[in-house]
């Protein structure tokens, strides 16, 4: 480990739940770091934005859904070290949004039951979060 200050990334994910008790996965496109590996959709908190406005818009980009920020409940968080920099990563609950989801920027989705999250691999930051996910299901 290094000496040299590290980035720290807030990017804030939301596991969305449907009226089946399923959570939905996307997974990352190829061309992005870690392509191929599933995950929560969301994204990079921009300067000026809460966490929760981040999801409100991220959720209508990549997903074509809209929730509104009452609409998101916080559960944990995600702490973890990459190579060039640190991810912070508060995770959502959101049950109550108007759409159906597609991959609106050709990524894969997919409603997966919580027993069934470890079948599909995920970045390292996301796999914590699996346990506290189906403990709560």
């Amino acid at each position: 480990m290094s000496d040299a200050p590290r980035k720290i990334l807030l990017v804030a994910a939301c596991a969305l739940i449907d009226t089946d008790g399923r959570i939905l996965l996307a997974q990352r496109p190829e061309g992005k770091s870690l392509a191929g590996l599933w995950e929560f959709p969301g994204g990079k908190v921009e300067p000026g934005e809460t966490p929760e406005e981040t999801l409100v818009r991220e959720l209508e980009e990549e997903l074509g859904i809209v929730t509104r920020i009452p609409c998101l409940a916080p559960l944990t968080f995600a702490s973890h070290t990459y190579e060039t920099f640190h991810l912070l990563m508060p995770l959502y609950i959101c049950r109550r949004f108007e759409g159906i989801p597609t991959g609106r920027e050709g990524q894969a989705i997919k409603w997966v039951r919580p027993n069934a999250l470890r079948d599909y691999p995920m970045p390292p930051a996301d796999e914590p979060l699996i346990p506290i996910l189906q403990d709560l299901l």
